[in-house]
């Protein structure tokens, strides 16, 4: 069986599906197929694969390359040095982990000149070999066979001291890289051991923000991602000192993983036997293996282990929000009003028209200190009767609930016009409005009125808007500053990639940003997309795509069929069909002597449509009842209507809260431990995964996503902490003891051995990379409890 052979063997049995479902997609995306491509027009080849699985085997095909051709290396350098026997190559042949390899290359791995090294120069090893096979010999006695004075390379071996010395490193070593007893002693520290954090001292006052941590202690492999990425975070803050123990090793009077080396040496650890005279010396070197040689070793490693996991689940998170904030409800295409708040320099506006060009600008100042607000409402109207907008949208930064009260009032002066006013997230728009991007978008405005703009584009067509932006600007994650960046911007890149091309794009009015994103083009291409519509005017048929400069046939095949043309020659091209079926949906047509405009949107017509009926060598029943549904509805949006969240009038800031009020407002965040909810305060609250159902929740996710417009109630403030506890059980009441204030501490836990707290604890600051919420999900929980 060859290399890739074994790779799919091993990706079809991970993934639960077919080899050959593998194989063949393995071969698309080789060939260079995308994702997106290959999960809507490739269902045959690939058995129905959909997009989260074909990302999923993507990165596992990814990870197993790599880790065969570190198989390669590590043979050939085993080889090299003649040390590579056949039961040692079957070992490595069948090591299914980066982790398990390098266990098995330790012992090989070419590294600086040990002591165990020079002690196997000085003719040690015997001795070592010697006294671990029989306990009764005496080592000192043993040892003075080996005294030698140095000659030549040959190191000196002054006195019985230093020949025990040199048996003792000889043994560390060979015991540190025996890869059964090191992956052994691994896992039981991970399955069994507890991660402590302590605080370092002196840093009382400057790691307040990590008081929950002073002194705490957790089950390893249980420390949930957002706690995990905490400690490490007070850790390279110089806060916190971060340990790994075993259950038990404080009280023992040998430590557990000594035991265990022992056990694996067969060494006796009992007290000593008469007659067993190596028995002290033995148990040293395990006490010094475990203690210098592993200790240390395993820490690192497994400390790794939990930041990798808590990484993979904190990208996990980000990419989930991502994606629902990238297909939130558009507003669509309606002339809008952008008002980007301000107070002392004065609010910038920006009116786009229906399709996002810039229209004009103007500054207002209706706050303090000038509070002219009665001219910045006629500037406002005027504005709106010259463009016909229908919808203004307030950026939600500093003055933004002062700025809402005077949109609320422009509407209400021109109430038959049905404008609407929504509150729009300002996050990234000053990255966009400083990049280069927005220079040639915008090059003769402002960065202030360049972020204006963006706000009143992202109201329209959130995704179309947000792909200008670098994704860890949006600001829906969590700690994205503290995790693998090459890890975060593949997953990012992706979930874009893939939210841009389930939704399609407009061949004649996308951006090069946007256009980037489809499935096959990149900048260069799209911005040769860009440069022939502005030559030659609007595409009228997708083949023109084929006149595009540097944009092949093979381009063509991954692009063509998430590229739109409104209005274009031919009906198809407004659709998800992808031009190499045409000639199947012409004999369709043909078939039914129907004609091909008269066959799209004829609902009652395409449901007596069997697929079956039409399959041939190149489409099968997957692909034809696609293009059926596609047929019903030709190019239809996945996204939700749009709705915006309404904040209650005289709500503005966390002084204006009160425990028990019921508000509506919008999700910006999501995590494992609960939702952040913009209610209109410039502060997210939070709803803790507790108080998200009355049903017991696994996932926030399966009951709330970004962008969702939730009811909630009100049942914690603390404000000198900025934080606000909310739950979605509108039938719980606040506890009266957690007030308007005390909602920051770590919540009452049980005290583990060494008085470190074990809670479940899973909750979070108000703010979106915070510590533990704490008292604030004690609240929740008891109001909870006392409503079953």
């Amino acid at each position: 069986m060859d290399v890739q052979t074994s790779i799919n063997a091993r990706l079809a049995e991970e993934l639960g599906v077919r080899p050959a479902q593998v194989t063949a997609t393995v071969e698309l995306l080789d060939g260079g197929a995308t994702v997106p491509f290959i999960a809507r027009y490739r269902k045959e080849v690939t058995g129905g694969l959909d997009d989260g699985q074909l990302r999923q085997l993507e990165e596992r095909l990814r990870y197993r390359r790599e880790l065969e051709e570190r198989r390669a290396s590590v043979l050939a350098s085993i080889d090299e040095q003649g040390k590579l026997t056949a039961a040692l190559a079957a070992q490595i042949g069948e090591a299914d982990t980066k982790q398990r390899l390098e266990d098995l290359y330790l012992p090989y791995k070419k590294k600086r000149r040990t002591k165990a090294q020079i002690a196997r120069e000085a003719g040690l090893e015997p001795l070592a070999d010697a006294l671990l096979a029989d306990p009764t010999l005496d080592p000192e006695r043993e040892a003075a066979a080996y005294l030698r004075p140095a000659e030549g390379d040959t190191p000196a071996v002054a006195d019985a001291k230093a020949a025990l010395d040199g048996a003792k490193q000889i043994l560390m070593e060979r015991f540190a890289e025996d890869a059964e007893l090191v992956g052994g002693l691994r896992e039981r520290v991970w399955q069994e051991g507890e991660l402590r954090a302590r605080l370092i001292d002196g840093k009382q006052r400057e790691g307040a923000k990590f008081a929950d941590y002073f002194e705490h202690d957790e089950p390893l492999a249980k420390v949930p991602s957002h706690r995990a990425l905490a400690m490490f975070r007070g850790r390279n803050e110089g806060v916190l000192a971060l340990t790994l123990a075993l259950p038990g090793e404080d009280e023992a009077p040998v430590h557990p993983a000594e035991v265990a080396i022992a056990r694996h040496a067969g060494i006796d650890l009992a007290a000593e036997a008469p007659g067993r005279a190596a028995d002290r010396w033995l148990r040293e070197v395990v006490r010094w293996t475990w203690r210098v040689k592993l200790y240390t070793h395993l820490e690192t490693e497994l400390m790794g282990r939990l930041r990798e996991r808590a990484e993979g689940e904190a990208i996990e998170v980000f990419a989930a929000n991502l994606k629902d904030l990238l297909l939130a409800a558009p507003a669509g295409p309606q002339a809008t009003l952008a008002i980007d708040p301000g107070l002392r320099t004065g609010c910038k506006v920006a009116v786009v028209d229906a399709t996002g060009q810039y229209l004009e600008q103007a500054v207002i100042y209706p706050h303090a200190p000038q509070k002219r607000w009665d001219e910045a409402l006629a500037t406002l109207a005027s504005l709106v009767e010259r463009h016909g907008v229908t919808l203004v949208a307030v950026g939600n930064g500093t003055a933004s609930r002062e700025t809402d009260k005077l949109a609320g009032e422009l509407v209400k002066r021109l109430a038959p016009r049905r404008l609407t006013k929504v509150m729009v997230s300002e996050a990234g728009a000053s990255v966009y409005s400083a990049s280069e991007l927005a220079s040639r978008e915008l090059p003769d405005l402002d960065v202030t009125i360049r972020g204006a703009v963006s706000i009143a584009r992202r109201l329209q067509d959130p995704l179309a808007e947000l792909v200008k932006i670098e994704p860890k600007s949006i600001g829906v994650g969590q700690y994205q500053h503290d995790v693998s960046q090459v890890q975060l911007s593949r997953s990012l890149e992706a979930v874009i990639e893939d939210c841009v091309n389930a939704v399609g794009v407009d061949l004649n009015t996308a951006s090069a940003a946007l256009l980037s994103r489809v499935s096959g083009l990149n900048p260069g291409l799209a911005e040769n997309v860009v440069a022939r519509r502005n030559s030659q005017g609007a595409f009228r048929d997708r083949r023109e795509l084929l006149e595009v400069n540097r944009l092949g046939p093979r381009t063509f095949e991954q692009c063509a069929g998430f590229l739109r043309i409104m209005n274009g020659d031919n009906p198809l091209d407004a659709s998800a069909v992808h031009p190499e079926a045409y000639p199947l949906v012409a004999r369709i047509a043909e078939r039914n002597d129907r004609e091909l405009a008269g066959l799209i949107g004829d609902s009652g017509f395409l449901r007596t449509l069997k697929p079956a009926d039409y399959v041939d060598d190149a489409f099968g029943v997957p692909t034809i009842t696609d293009i059926l549904k596609e047929l019903d509805k030709p190019g239809r949006d996945p996204r939700p209507e749009f709705r915006a969240a309404e904040f209650r009038e005289g709500v503005e800031t966390l002084n204006d809260l009160e425990p028990g009020m019921i508000l509506e407002g919008s999700v910006t965040n999501v995590t494992h431990f609960g939702a952040f909810v913009d209610i209109g305060v410039h502060q997210d609250g939070l709803v803790h995964i507790s108080a998200l159902s009355d049903t017991f929740v696994e996932d926030p996710r399966q009951v709330v996503k970004a962008g969702d417009i939730v009811k909630v109630k009100v049942m914690a403030v603390d404000i000198e902490r900025g934080r606000i506890g909310l739950s979605m059980r509108l039938h719980d009441q606040p506890e009266p003891e957690t007030g308007r204030k005390e909602t920051g501490g770590e919540k009452p836990a049980r005290r583990g051995k060494g008085g470190g707290r074990r809670g479940r604890g899973g909750a979070a600051s108000g703010q979106s990379q915070g510590g533990q919420m704490g008292a604030l999900g004690e609240a929740l929980l008891k109001a909870r409890d006392k409503t079953r």
